[in-house]
């Protein structure tokens, strides 16, 4: 997974869930992490990256890092 990424994809995280966060945050870690967050989340880093998650992508974003990776290869980096 690309550093640079991670470290976009946290800030976005940190952002819209209000948390401090890490690659391994997730709805478990963080409080504020409920469903229509995670969609929040999920359409912040779509717009950032101009693309778009498939459900199936959607459902993989367990964690910040998972969604890291999900932009990377999305990205192929």
């Amino acid at each position: 997974m690309n550093a640079e990424v991670l470290s976009r994809v946290c800030e976005i995280a940190s952002d819209v869930l209000q948390a401090g966060v890490t690659a391994e945050s997730s709805p478990l870690t963080i409080e504020s992490w409920d469903s229509v967050q995670h969609l929040n989340l999920v359409l912040a880093i779509e717009e950032e990256y101009g693309f778009q998650f498939s459900p199936e992508e959607m459902d993989q974003a367990k964690t910040v890092g998972n969604l890291a990776q999900l932009v990377s290869a999305k990205r192929g980096v």
